[in-house]
């Protein structure tokens, strides 16, 4: 910031002063060539008078000596090349082929500089009379001291601004950048103590404000995130340590080769596979748990009356002893088909789990909004808030098979899509699943009916 201050101040200080000089010396040579411009033309209006071209002692108040002072010189040229000059002085001024065009009429008054032996002058050639033309000089000597002191006072006055624009530029930066060294110290505080929980203290509402507050979120977020895999991790070790401890007991009474017959042989044997069986389910809800918010899947439309029409034919099959009822319309939305299914497949899981046999569920589908209602128990009211909780098991639910993470996976999903699952408990008794995801198109095709291609 110091340099890009220094930098832009350099450009705009050199600016100003080349600009500065650049309209004094126009302002200064401009007085010389309106001077010349004067003396020229007087010059012309006595040369009308003559037939031929007149000569310098005809001409009033022509100077004598060398470049007539601060009044100026003049020396006459006909279109034949002949040079009329004061007799007092030597110097001859440079005659060109522009110069005879100016003496025969073919070409306009023109100015010049050149270098008379070691003088810098100013050159007016103008048409004088007929057939001849009248070069006025006038020296430039107090011009060019005026603007030397002139570009000496400017270069100064650049080198100081430059040198304050650095001053104060280091103390602009040093003032707003304060901000961004503590945000820096935070960072590296943060990367060696991996103390997530570390804020910073927001007293603007400037850039570097909205960065200290993004960055304070990022570590909230980043706080939560690793809170939950901590959590999960535990929760995770709390479910598997009882498994592994019975299928350990298992396994060893099945090493011994006396004191177990055959009967408890194969009833221990039964017993291990089904607990590893539901060690194998566990450990993929788990897993789909812990990448479920690092996956990155396109989404694509779906018909989810056609995925939940699937899910009832599939429970409709594997659990007989219930009845299962379905209203679908019609519905089209944006999402990750597999992950949907699955959801979807856990609501109505755990619909069927609860029913009693012969008992009945009550599938409804519209608008973006799936509805399943069972005739089980219900649910206490106390366990209601932590039904979509990780691994959480109501008092009636812990002698039953289940991991408690199907509808922890509900909500996850549902969520990942923007949209939302609520329960109740139904009036009438069972629990009522409200499952809501934004909808694509309403009312699209027909319906999808379970049971039927």
């Amino acid at each position: 910031m110091t340099i890009a201050a220094t930098a832009a101040a350099a450009a705009a200080v050199v600016g100003a002063s080349a600009a500065t000089f650049v309209l004094v010396r126009n302002q200064l040579r401009g007085e010389v060539d309106n001077a010349l411009r004067g003396r020229a033309l007087a010059t012309a209006e006595f040369g009308a008078r003559f037939s031929r071209p007149p000569r310098l002692p005809d001409i009033p108040g022509a100077p004598t000596e060398r470049f007539g002072g601060a009044g100026g010189y003049l020396q006459i040229v006909d279109s034949n090349g002949t040079v009329a000059r004061p007799a007092s002085t030597s110097v001859r001024l440079p005659v060109t082929q522009t110069t005879l065009d100016v003496a025969s009429g073919k070409r306009a008054a023109y100015f010049s500089d050149a270098t008379l032996g070691k003088t810098h002058v100013r050159i007016l050639t103008a048409p004088i009379g007929k057939g001849a033309a009248v070069q006025v000089v006038r020296p430039l000597d107090e011009v060019d001291h005026a603007l030397a002191r002139l570009r000496w006072y400017l270069a100064a006055v650049a080198a100081v601004g430059v040198a304050l624009a650095a001053v104060l530029g280091a103390l602009v930066a040093r003032t707003v950048l304060a901000p961004v060294r503590r945000l820096t110290s935070a960072t590296e505080d943060v990367s060696q103590t991996l103390d997530l929980s570390h804020r910073i203290v927001v007293d603007s509402g400037d850039e570097i404000g909205q960065l200290a507050t993004s960055f304070n979120r990022m570590l909230e977020a980043l706080e939560q995130s690793v809170g939950a895999q901590r959590q999960l991790v535990a929760d995770a070790s709390h479910e598997l340590r009882t498994p592994l401890a019975s299928m350990r007991v298992n396994i060893e009474l099945l090493s011994r080769r006396t004191g177990v017959d055959a009967a408890d042989r194969e009833r221990l044997l039964a017993t291990t596979i089904e607990q590893l069986d539901e060690m194998t389910v566990l450990v993929a809800e788990i897993l789909e748990l812990a990448r479920g918010d690092e996956q990155r899947f396109e989404f694509e439309q779906v018909y989810l009356d056609e995925l939940v029409g699937e899910a009832v034919d599939r429970v409709r099959r594997d659990v007989p002893t219930v009845e299962v009822v379905a209203e679908l319309q019609p519905t089209l939305v944006r999402g990750i088909p597999g992950r949907l299914a699955r959801a979807i497949g856990n609501l109505l899981d755990n619909a069927a789990k609860w029913s009693p046999t012969g008992g009945r569920v009550e599938v409804a589908l519209a608008e973006g909004e799936l509805v399943v209602r069972d005739h089980g128990p219900g649910i206490d009211t106390e366990d209601l808030p932590h039904v979509f909780d990780r691994f959480y098991r109501a008092p009636a639910a812990r002698g039953t098979h289940g991991t408690g993470l199907g509808l922890a996976i509900v909500r996850q999903v549902v969520e990942a899509h923007g949209g939302t699952v609520t329960v109740e408990n139904a009036v009438g008794g069972g629990a009522l699943f409200r499952l809501r995801v934004p909808l694509l198109v309403a009312g699209v095709g027909a319906a999808y009916v379970p049971g039927k291609s």
